[in-house]
């Protein structure tokens, strides 16, 4: 599960956006699965009568995030999963988790295993936005889609598609929060390739595969002993042959950074953390979920870049803000959040983007990290509730 895999995935995400725009041309009738991603009618008629605040439950709060923000004040979002401090491929939602995916109008998932128990438990009348049906991600790839651009791109597009024809009057509003989310996500892959084009041939090892899209997003070459991520991917434990070779790589400094997802900690993972620190090979954490002081998912992998571009070069960036990153939250080509909240389509008010950080798992939820989210806010700050302001998008490849 390597590059074959993330190329494969990148020609089926066109495929499946050359379906989609035939399946509009065709405006066929609402079809009775409501999935959206896979070229078919996102709704029924019965969702198609209803009125108001669109009611969205996502399995994750990092899409969850993006749901908030393409829908702002016209959407309530529920994240089920937003606590960086459990394991969430072993993650077990709770009865009251399922009863609300039963009754949303839409379902907001990842797919690809990820999440098996949010599609299987989405009500028959919802509409499914899934991140793997839209980039063509299958069990087995790679699962951790949302540190693709391409699945970003992708999911920020079908998430406006179906919040449009959930509330046709709405479209214009959806459409304005869509593109001002794509301007800063332009803003964020311009310092993504400016610092790929300046730091050429850089390598890196990983505990765990969960930032592989984001690392090949910046050209990055992963160097990770290929029978420790079978391994972990799998699920299995590493055999001591391969521990010892990634080791041994980093001890020698054959790699320029090493990446540590602190939502899968083990023995083998603090021995490997341990020997980059006694051979000063930096250390970059992640979580796989959102740290809570992040409002948008543009917001959380620009600050991981920030610090995987400082780890690598700690001089890189200081003569100012980073590339394509302002204090305000305008993204480099000066076009900012979007905070549009009626059905006039009309782009207003301010955000902000933090590019200091590490956006490693520093918060944990007592409750094990289900349920988290209200009502819309159009102030652009996270409360807990879905933002109005406007950020987000993707790209995938192997384990999980």
């Amino acid at each position: 599960m390597g590059s074959h895999t993330h190329h494969r995935i990148r020609s089926l995400a066109k495929a499946a956006a050359l379906a989609a725009a035939a399946a509009l041309v065709a405006a066929c009738a609402a079809c009775g699965s409501g999935d959206v991603g896979d070229g078919r009618s996102s709704g029924t008629p019965a969702q198609e009568a209803r009125t108001g605040v669109i009611d969205v439950v996502a399995s994750v709060n990092q899409w969850g995030s993006l749901a908030a923000e393409i829908g702002g004040k016209d959407v309530k979002v529920t994240s089920v999963l937003s606590s960086t401090g459990v394991d969430a491929h072993d993650f077990e939602p709770k009865t009251s988790d399922l009863a609300g995916l039963s009754k949303a109008e839409i379902v907001v998932a990842n797919g690809a295993g990820y999440d098996t128990w949010a599609t299987k438990s989405r009500g028959p009348d919802s509409t499914l936005v899934s991140a793997a049906q839209i980039v063509g991600a299958m069990d087995g790839d790679n699962p951790h889609l949302w540190f693709s651009k391409d699945a970003r791109a992708g999911m920020a597009k079908e998430l406006a598609d179906a919040f449009s024809k959930a509330r046709p009057k709405k479209r214009k509003a959806f459409a304005a929060r869509l593109k001002a989310w794509q301007s800063r996500e332009k803003g964020l892959d311009a310092r993504m390739k400016d610092f790929a084009d300046t730091h050429k041939d850089l390598t890196y090892g990983a505990t765990e595969t969960v930032v592989y899209y984001l690392m090949s997003d910046m050209s990055f070459e992963d160097v990770t002993p290929k029978g420790y991520t079978q391994a972990v991917s799998n699920g299995g434990e590493v055999a001591p042959a391969d521990l010892q070779t990634f080791r041994t790589l980093i001890e020698r400094k054959r790699l320029d950074v090493l990446v540590n997802n602190t939502q899968e900690a083990s023995d083998a993972t603090n021995m490997l953390t341990g020997a980059a620190g006694r051979s000063d090979v930096p250390v970059v954490d992640v979580s796989e979920q959102m740290p809570k002081k992040y409002d948008t998912l543009v917001d959380w992998i620009g600050a991981l870049a920030d610090g995987i571009f400082t780890a690598v070069d700690p001089d890189y960036g200081k003569d100012g803000t980073a590339d394509g990153c302002t204090a305000d939250g305008t993204g480099s080509d000066g076009t900012g959040t979007d905070g549009a909240s009626d059905g006039d389509g009309e782009e207003g008010g301010t955000g902000k983007t933090t590019c200091d950080a590490s956006g490693d798992g520093s918060d944990s939820d007592s409750d094990g990290g289900s349920g988290s989210s209200g009502s819309a806010s159009s102030d652009g700050v996270n409360t807990g509730e879905a933002s109005d302001d406007g950020t987000g998008a993707a790209q995938p490849d192997p384990g999980k």
